[in-house]
């Protein structure tokens, strides 16, 4: 069934059209949630995998890599996907993928079989997101969309953020494959639940178009911008699979060929992914603050980790509880900060927020091989503070300035942003870390002081380029038509 807006500057129809959305978006959420929780569960576990099936931490590290470089190919064609497809097909689909990427990944009795999983739990995690912030977009007023948007940035901040202590505590005592089977009865549940509950509540267009070479351009383009971003760190400690400029230049020149595609066939509205979403300042403007967020959260999420462990020397369960405190905080701000969009807009949120992550990331940069867990923890829980604050005001405010027939199509672009973004911060604190960590080894200094010199020097960084975000953040103001009085949801 595809139901017609009559409404199209709100979107309202739809929301009076679902009695109780409600359960919907609770499900749509918890299994955004979970399949979000996977992608970071690897980290942690490397480490006994290698052990386990007798692999070297260059094979390892595709478990990740790949897993990435999937999500990057296929995030760019949710928005053909959500205007073609109704709603609850693209649910089923995207549900029943990671359900059988993590059967696979369960019984894996090897690297190979292991690696098929990821690349088919990555194809579903790739599909949830775009849908979710559609599906919000459509059914939820703009009067109430920052408050549920702020449950959307539990999805996309916390589950990333507890992934390492989730893993971390069942390795304490488990094996690896007991990570996919607490996941799969869990994934079965909202694949059923979903068949049941989700209905159509987006208009799709039968007519839309498949364009091929653009679906190739986009691979070549995300695929090799993250692969090429992926590879850094493993380049500076002489380790890449390929020198790293080759997938570089590779995704720059077909990212080029794209985005002149994709602007000569959304003339006839025939784009893979829309690029008119850009000529909303608030969309923008959005974007860019969302790429320094998400590369200093991942950045953070994947250097604190080796600090603590390979610095400090402390043991994985001890890494992993000492990161949860902030993503717990994280979620229990996220219903609070959306509850203050709707009231205030974003300006009050975004600028005091951006200080106080710039800030906490010049705390990090503090970080020596004395540094106590105290203080530790409460610059990380400062970092999430900050950074839990702007989450929720920039994506409302990008997604919101958008008119309905470009939601799939922002909402793609918002996934893609925030997997490039990723990449970058990972690679760019690896990197840092790498080299200057190389730099003091060869100057005499032991390993453990070097590698401190390592963090000091890449999180100095992250907090130089923060600190630039913060006058960005000056300039974000709440779309016009989010301040329309709209009906509230039954």
């Amino acid at each position: 069934m595809t139901l017609q807006d009559t409404s199209p500057a709100t979107g309202s129809v739809n929301a009076q059209r679902v009695a109780k959305p409600g359960p919907v978006i609770a499900l749509l959420v918890v299994s955004a949630f979970v399949v979000i929780l996977n992608e970071t569960t690897m980290g942690v576990a490397l480490t006994p995998i290698m052990q386990d099936l007798d692999i070297t931490a260059g094979s390892a590290q595709w478990l990740t890599t790949g897993f990435l470089l999937t999500m990057a190919i296929v995030i760019p064609l949710t928005g053909y996907l959500l205007e073609k497809f109704p709603l609850r097909r693209v649910f089923i689909a995207a549900m029943t993928l990671f359900s059988i990427g993590t059967l696979i990944a369960a019984l894996a009795p090897g690297f190979g079989m292991l690696l098929i999983g990821r690349v088919v739990q990555a194809s579903g995690t790739a599909i949830m997101m775009p849908l979710l912030f559609t599906t919000v977009l459509n059914v939820v007023p703009a009067s109430h969309r920052g408050r549920m948007m702020g449950v959307i940035s539990v999805v996309i901040a916390v589950a990333p953020a507890v992934g390492p202590t989730v893993s971390g505590l069942i390795l304490s005592s488990l094996s690896w494959q007991v990570i996919f089977w607490i996941l799969l009865p869990i994934a079965l549940i909202a694949l059923t639940l979903g068949a049941l509950w989700v209905r159509n509540v987006t208009d799709t267009r039968p007519d839309a178009r498949f364009d091929l070479l653009s679906v190739i351009l986009s691979a070549f383009s995300f695929g090799g911008l993250v692969f090429g971003l992926s590879s850094i760190g493993e380049s500076a400690s002489g380790h890449a699979p390929v020198p790293v400029w080759i997938p570089l230049v590779i995704g720059a020149v077909s990212l080029s060929l794209f985005v002149a595609r994709q602007l000569r066939l959304q003339k006839t509205d025939g784009a893979l992914l829309d690029l008119r979403t850009f000529q909303s300042r608030s969309f923008s403007l959005a974007i860019v603050l969302v790429v320094v967020v998400m590369a200093a959260l991942f950045g953070s999420l994947i250097l604190l980790p080796i600090y603590l462990a390979q610095v400090l020397g402390l043991d994985v369960l001890a890494v992993g509880l000492m990161l949860l405190p902030g993503g717990v905080l994280m979620g229990v701000m996220a219903p609070i900060i959306g509850n203050l969009f709707d009231r205030f807009g974003p300006t009050p949120l975004v600028i005091p927020g951006m200080i106080v992550a710039a800030g906490a990331l010049w705390g990090m940069a503090s970080f020596d091989e004395t540094t106590a867990v105290g203080w530790i923890i409460a610059v990380h829980l400062m970092l999430n503070l900050g950074l839990g604050a702007v989450f929720t005001p920039l994506m409302t405010s990008a997604l919101g300035s958008l008119p309905p027939r470009l939601y799939p199509h922002g909402s793609a672009i918002v996934g893609t942003v925030q997997q490039v973004a990723g990449a970058t911060g990972t690679a760019a604190f690896v990197t840092l870390f790498t080299l200057t960590t190389a730099a003091a080894v060869e100057s005499g200094a032991s390993e453990v002081l070097a590698k401190a010199e390592g963090v000091h020097a890449a999180f100095l960084v992250g907090a130089i380029v923060a600190s630039v975000a913060v006058v960005l953040a000056f300039f974000v103001r709440k779309p016009a038509d989010l301040s329309a009085d709209l009906p509230a949801m039954h």
